[in-house]
């Protein structure tokens, strides 16, 4: 059994504070997507030759994601890696600091800080309008063909999350299924989760939070790929891009909560909303045992509205 779900807690409630986090393993990388948008740069995907437009290196692509973690146990809670320890840069990647990356701490929050002034009076007053807490946990669903991000945020003194804004998808791109390599230009889709390391506060494309592709799933099928975010600038290639006035809502709901001691935010990303008249016009599609799959994990939250526990057993995502 191979956890999926958390770089800082494996449990649901690890998200609610009802129970201890578990930390397994995970890393993190994205995608990329069809013809570029015809104005703005695209998204920071090493394989485009626009990552390093005009000599500088995209932002996007010095972020630094949290050591690789190591589970042999769902019971075992694994022990981040120590302090300082950084990716390294290729030799030949253009800016920085003696070919390491930036970590975490380094990042100039500046910028999400300017955008939390401006946003969070009126996020406040329309939480607090619903019974909804500014700081509370969150969780994040993704649907391809309605290009939407829904975000919950959990229910003050309750396990389970509220539905608190919906947002239009600016821009994406590729084709329903999942991604399956470098340079397809698909987003993927699947069962993702972002621990404070992915937050980007000075990304090229305004604010940014990577996803974490490809998770356990993906890696056990074979599936690669990198730098796959949500972010603003409302242009993209394999990543969802918002505009720059919805990721500040979005980025400071999120940032807000893991300051407020959420380990981690759970985004899980379907092809579309998965009700059983949507799956019946799916039968016979190529990936539809997939989504099978996925329709298992977004049942569960449909049901409860609370973000099951996901790990991979015999190449399966599997929820608790």
């Amino acid at each position: 059994m191979i956890p999926i779900e958390s770089s800082m807690a494996v449990s649901v409630a690890a998200a609610d504070g009802a129970r201890k986090p578990v930390v397994p393993p995970e890393s993190s990388r994205p995608a990329k997507s069809s013809p570029l948008p015809r104005s703005g740069a695209p998204c920071g995907l090493p394989e485009h030759p626009l990552l390093w437009q005009f000599g500088k290196p995209n932002p996007d692509a010095l972020h630094a994601f949290p050591a690789q973690l190591h589970s042999h146990d769902i019971e075992t809670p694994v022990r981040p890696a120590p302090q300082g320890l950084v990716d390294r840069r290729p030799s030949h990647h253009p800016g920085g600091r003696g070919g390491e990356l930036p970590t975490h701490k380094e990042r100039d929050p500046r910028r999400a800080r300017a955008a939390a002034e401006r946003v969070r009076p009126p996020l406040t007053r329309d939480l607090e309008a619903v019974g909804l807490k500014f700081g509370g946990p969150v969780f994040l669903r993704i649907f391809k063909e309605e290009r939407q991000l829904e975000l919950w945020v959990q229910v003050p003194g309750r396990r389970t999350f509220k539905l608190f804004r919906t947002y239009r998808i600016a821009a994406m791109s590729g084709t329903l299924g999942p991604k399956l390599r470098e340079g397809d230009r698909q987003a993927p889709e699947g069962f993702y989760f972002v621990p404070p390391a992915r937050m980007n506060p000075n990304s090229r494309f305004h604010l940014s939070f990577d996803l974490g592709f490809p998770n356990h799933y993906d890696r056990a099928h074979g599936r690669n790929g990198s730098f796959l975010m949500v972010h603003g600038n409302r242009v993209s290639i394999g990543c969802f891009a918002m505009t720059d006035r919805k990721i500040e809502q979005i980025y400071t709901l999120c940032d807000a909560a893991l300051r407020n001691a959420q380990p981690f935010f759970r985004v899980h990303v379907f092809p579309f909303r998965m009700t059983a008249e949507r799956m019946a016009k799916a039968r016979g599609h190529r990936w539809e045992a997939f989504w099978k799959n996925l329709k298992t994990g977004y049942d569960a939250f449909e049901k409860t509205k609370v973000p099951p526990n996901v790990i991979v057993k015999e190449n399966r995502y599997v929820f608790d």
